[in-house]
């Protein structure tokens, strides 16, 4: 197996000691992810199947909420949750959520627009700024 850490090339000297770290970071966040499945499996039916992604939303969510009551915040919001994905390490998936996130709050803008000129004209210039979904905790 030793061999098979060499055969990257050799193009970063310290390929060999990050990929310990990033084996050991992993095993921090799956276990954390084990816990939170026996948790949720206590409070379905023994028939109930839970999907990985279900457990992570949860871990994330979880992490997110954390953040928010160190800040004494009791609203979980799209920062937040980005904030606790690249915290736990699931960079992989940052880049196509902003895209998303950005996408969204464009055409909740536009919706804004177009729909709240008859009801909010005189808002005081708030109009066009879109509405995100957000967890209380």
């Amino acid at each position: 197996m030793a061999d098979s850490d060499n055969d990257s090339g050799g193009n970063n000297d310290g390929s060999h000691a990050q990929s310990r770290e990033l084996s050991a970071r992993e095993q921090d966040r799956f276990l954390p992810i084990a816990n939170v499945s026996r948790i949720m499996k206590k409070a379905l039916p023994a028939n109930a199947k839970i999907s990985k992604d279900a457990k992570e939303t949860v871990f994330v969510t979880g992490e997110a909420s954390d953040k928010c009551q160190r800040e004494k915040r009791k609203t979980i919001n799209s920062d937040d949750l980005l904030w606790a994905m690249t915290t736990l390490r699931f960079e992989e998936y940052m880049e196509p959520l902003k895209v998303y996130l950005h996408k969204y709050r464009e055409l909740e803008g536009e919706k804004t627009i177009m729909g709240g000129r008859d009801k909010d004209s005189a808002g005081g210039g708030g109009g066009g700024l879109p509405v995100e979904v957000a967890v209380t905790v």
